[in-house]
């Protein structure tokens, strides 16, 4: 990463199957990189132990969420396996690149194209942002689930997900095909590095 580069505050939004190592691409940038975080999410369900409000996730209770999506106060949210609800507030995106905090998320498919939605109608956030898809070939992400230890029927749920949210890498402004831990880690880093020099100050 250039020096130039570093200083441009950028927002990675990451998306892929379950196994892909979103969520552990997520962590590693926020631990290693320069002046990264993690974007703090919202979600109804209860707080699990040891998790902190405004610091794991922003916890409303369903009234409240219903508030803030009343107020439109989320660039997007969605239900989840039609329990709970997770969303992301602007405020959590706007206010820290608009101070030049650099930003990462990991969100499914469909809250990535309400990103892209909202980033049309607000400049901020199209100057700053970038999409990845993480992609990992079928049979390879099926013997990761198998190795996490996943039943054989959350195996096959997950497959067919994954299989649609394949349809969508297209989309997408960056594929990073999965081989290894640090191979995807490099291509995550480089990614950054694309979007960081692409905003025009």
């Amino acid at each position: 990463m250039t020096k130039d580069a570093a200083k441009k505050p950028v927002l990675l939004v990451l998306a892929g199957p379950a196994g892909s190592g979103k969520t552990t691409l997520c962590e590693r940038m926020v631990a290693e990189a320069d002046d990264f975080s993690r974007v703090v999410t919202s979600t109804t369900r209860e707080p699990r132990p040891n998790e902190v409000n405004g610091r794991d996730y922003h916890f409303f209770s369903a009234e409240q969420f219903d508030q803030k999506v009343a107020e439109g106060a989320f660039l997007e949210w969605a239900w989840v396996h039609r329990k709970n609800r997770y969303g992301t507030l602007a405020s959590s995106v706007l206010q820290p690149l608009a101070e030049g905090q650099s930003l990462i998320i990991n969100v499914d498919v469909q809250g990535v194209e309400n990103f892209r939605r909202a980033a049309r109608e607000n400049p901020l956030l199209a100057r700053h942002m970038g999409t990845v898809y993480i992609d990992v070939p079928i049979h390879e992400l099926q013997e990761r689930l198998a190795g996490r230890g996943e039943t054989a029927e959350e195996i096959a749920r997950r497959m067919v997900t994954a299989e649609k949210e394949q349809q969508e890498r297209e989309k997408f402004d960056h594929v990073i095909t999965s081989s290894s831990k640090e191979a995807d880690f490099a291509a995550l880093q480089q990614i950054w590095q694309t979007v960081a020099k692409g905003i025009i100050p």
